[in-house]
């Protein structure tokens, strides 16, 4: 009985850590270049072996809480930046643990990024690349507890 139970224990927190290494869940976005962490990013299963990610908490001094995504060029356009989907149509690269396919919006400047999320240290951080071509930048997200 001892052992059964055991392993139903050591079962769950495989199945757990292995839960973790996918880019489902809450994110603290923090900028590459001042180290400040700006916002909290949930990111959801869309159906489809899709992921869509959406600006759920903003943690800049400065941000507005009615603030609307201005920059925005599509359906985004005037819409408020929290809720605002960000991370639209990742999916899981056949035989490796990255993310791609997808399009993440930056909502300073309004413009759509290429997408590559590669979960790393177990899961508890990601790596965010948006490039436009050969050009690009990776910031490394932390998962919230």
């Amino acid at each position: 009985m001892k052992q059964m139970l055991a392993s139903l224990v050591l079962g769950g927190v495989a199945a757990s850590a292995a839960a973790n290494t996918t880019p489902e869940g809450l994110w603290r976005n923090v900028d590459d270049k001042t180290g400040e962490a700006k916002a909290e990013i949930r990111i959801r299963d869309a159906g489809g072996g899709l992921l869509n990610g959406v600006l759920e908490r903003r943690l800049t001094a400065n941000a507005k809480p009615d603030e609307v995504c201005t920059e925005c060029s599509d359906d985004r356009k005037g819409k408020p930046l929290l809720g605002l989907e960000i991370i639209r149509g990742a999916k899981k690269a056949d035989g490796k643990d990255v993310w791609e396919g997808g399009k993440i919006l930056d909502p300073e400047n309004g413009r759509n990024y290429s997408l590559r999320l590669t979960p790393i240290e177990g899961g508890k951080k990601l790596e965010v690349r948006g490039s436009i071509g050969p050009f690009g930048r990776t910031q490394t997200w932390v998962r919230v507890q």
